[in-house]
């Protein structure tokens, strides 16, 4: 191997070792449009994948582009928050934040939708979903957030980020698969 080769090798290797970069941000409406077929992407993925987040197999990408075409709706309208989650410039999650309650709820959100594609887990994107996601509904008033879980994993994360458990209903939900799953409801005052 000529000197030009291996030195070409060795950056190749530098870049694989460096840390992907990763962006959390809040989409506005007018640029959800644009990230329509990747937040479709993500949870299609995500169902394919197994995890309950409230879809039935078979699950098909058309089926969960209508979905975001109605998170999007809830946007614009001003009843959600919507977050994604870029790693190296491509959107690989995202998670939501339910705004609008009955009138004596007004202090509190709940998170919904917190997904990641399968290919860019274990890189901290979740937790920083779920931390933006904090941020945002303080900003917006909020005082306590609240969400519901079928994943361990998931729910391993909430506890390392200061929510606590409010308790397990029993086959409270489904996996994609018709399988029963218990539901681990938590909180957290923010």
């Amino acid at each position: 191997m000529n000197p030009s080769e291996l030195r070409g090798t060795a950056e190749i290797e530098i870049r694989r070792l460096e840390p992907a970069e990763i962006e959390i941000r809040r989409l506005e409406p007018a640029e959800i449009g644009q990230h329509l077929d990747a937040l479709a992407g993500v949870l299609e993925d995500v169902v394919a994948g197994g995890v309950s987040v409230g879809y039935m197999a078979p699950f098909t990408y058309d089926d969960a582009r209508v979905a975001f075409e109605g998170f999007a709706t809830e946007v614009v309208q001003g009843h959600h928050l919507l977050l994604a989650g870029f790693l190296d410039g491509e959107l690989v999650g995202t998670v939501q934040v339910i705004l609008a309650m009955r009138p004596n709820q007004l202090h509190r959100g709940e998170i919904v939708k917190l997904l990641v594609h399968r290919s860019a887990r274990r890189r901290g994107i979740a937790r920083q979903l779920m931390e933006q996601a904090e941020a945002e509904a303080q900003k917006e008033g909020k005082t306590l957030l609240v969400l519901d879980t079928a994943d361990e994993t998931a729910e391993r994360l909430y506890l390392r980020l200061g929510w606590t458990v409010a308790g397990v209903i029993p086959g409270y939900a489904l996996f994609p698969d018709g399988r029963p799953s218990a539901t681990t409801l938590l909180y957290k005052n923010i």
